[in-house]
């Protein structure tokens, strides 16, 4: 019979100290993750993105170029995630009814997970959103960011119940 393994913090050591965790021994395989999220916005601000109207330019393609670069970046911003080779970011963002709906797909062959790589890619492009239309439309704001699936890893494929 095997023992299934209590679910453990992976960023403590033994007596709660922060570490990183050391993935020297594991195998460099496929990853991807998938995360989503929403900007909510006013309609003003639907239709003036949608007449290139905002004045700082094409709210849409700059929050997509942001969310990539923060991809990128996420190693510098997060203490304790490894920097790895990312391979691939697919960013999009789709002008809803009163919303902008975000979803990042990262991928890599590497020797841990994209998942906040994905994460910081939907926030950076809804941070970048706020600040393009915060003139226009103060309550705009940032929801419901979530993992929606991963895969690769000891763990495989998870999707989002």
């Amino acid at each position: 019979m095997t023992e299934k393994r209590q679910p453990s913090l992976t960023h403590l050591d033994s007596e709660g100290q922060a570490q990183i965790v050391d993935i020297t021994d594991r195998a460099a395989t496929f990853r991807t993750a998938r995360v989503t999220g929403r900007v909510l916005i006013s309609q003003t601000v639907v239709e003036l993105i949608e007449k290139n109207g905002i004045s700082k330019g094409n709210v849409l393609e700059i929050a997509r170029i942001a969310g990539i670069m923060g991809a990128k970046k996420t190693s510098e911003l997060i203490p304790l995630c490894h920097p790895i080779a990312i391979t691939g970011v697919d960013l999009q963002l789709v002008l809803a009814d009163g919303a902008i709906d975000i979803s990042a797909t990262v991928k890599t062959t590497d020797r841990t997970g994209v998942e906040m790589e994905a994460f910081t890619s939907v926030s950076v492009a809804a941070l970048t959103i706020i600040d393009m239309i915060k003139a226009v439309d103060p309550t705009a704001s940032i929801t419901a960011i979530a993992l929606q699936e991963k895969d690769g890893g000891k763990n495989g494929h998870w999707v989002r119940p």
